[in-house]
């Protein structure tokens, strides 16, 4: 057993694999103890994040010591029954997470770079 354990850990992880972990369809009532004793059985927390506002409700972050430890409670507790509710853990993805911008703010930085390199931003047929 120890020696299958030290295999997978000389394995290389595809590079989405981190230690922290986005978890969504949970419980709204689901409190810490609960999903520690839920995650806590794949390795070390070093910490677990709740939603509490409306947006967040229902989500959660969890974020394990050891890589591996993420990488086994991802692979098996995605689709774990909770409270009736199946959980969709994934692994976070800053770019997916961060800060999205509105439609007018895009286009305000589109004209901004369109004056500073001097484009009109519509396509022109070439000339002979």
């Amino acid at each position: 057993m120890a020696a299958a354990a030290q295999r997978a850990r000389n394995q290389r992880l595809p590079p989405e694999v981190n230690r922290a972990l986005f978890v969504r369809n949970l419980p709204f009532n689901i409190s810490s103890e609960e999903m520690y004793d839920i995650f806590g059985k794949y390795g070390p927390i070093r910490q677990i994040r709740i939603g509490t506002t409306k947006e967040t409700r229902g989500t959660a972050y969890v974020v394990y010591e050891d890589i591996y430890d993420a990488k086994n409670a991802c692979d098996h507790l995605s689709g774990f029954n909770v409270a009736n509710r199946y959980l969709i853990v994934l692994y976070f993805n800053p770019v997916r997470h961060s800060k999205k911008i509105s439609t007018k703010e895009q286009e305000e930085q589109l004209r901004k770079m369109q004056d500073k390199y001097g484009v009109d931003g519509q396509q022109h047929a070439k000339g002979k």
